[in-house]
């Protein structure tokens, strides 16, 4: 299981750091991803996180949003800085055993989901 946390209300240009922790299994082994879902769009590819503690980010986050991982927490985060109201949506961890590289930001892949957290911008 995945659990998500860290969301809240913040004004446009803050910040808020998400956790997500992993039970039953270990993170170190699983590539991460995290994903998004505002209002009446579909949920999309935000940050994912290589075993190797690699990232890639989608276009709309590149050099606000930073993925890492602590594996002795077995946990990953998503520091978001410079949040703007468009980051408002549900955010999502997932993972999946078998995730190549080339597949990290395609949602489809990822078949184990954390419970969402929510992330609100004003501005």
């Amino acid at each position: 299981q995945l659990q998500a946390s860290g969301g809240g209300l913040v004004e446009a240009g803050g910040s808020l750091r998400l956790s997500c922790k992993a039970s039953g299994r270990t993170v170190s082994t699983y590539h991460m991803g995290w994903f998004r879902q505002a209002p009446g769009k579909e949920r999309e590819f935000v940050t994912a996180i290589t075993r190797n503690g690699g990232t890639y980010y989608a276009d709309s986050v590149k050099g606000r949003f930073t993925g890492s991982r602590d594996n002795a927490k077995n946990t990953v985060y998503l520091q978001m800085n410079n949040l703007r109201p468009e980051d408002t949506a549900v955010y999502y961890c997932a993972t999946s055993a078998g995730l190549i590289l080339s597949s990290l930001g395609l949602k489809d892949q990822y078949h184990i989901w954390g419970q969402g957290t929510q992330v609100t911008v004003s501005s």
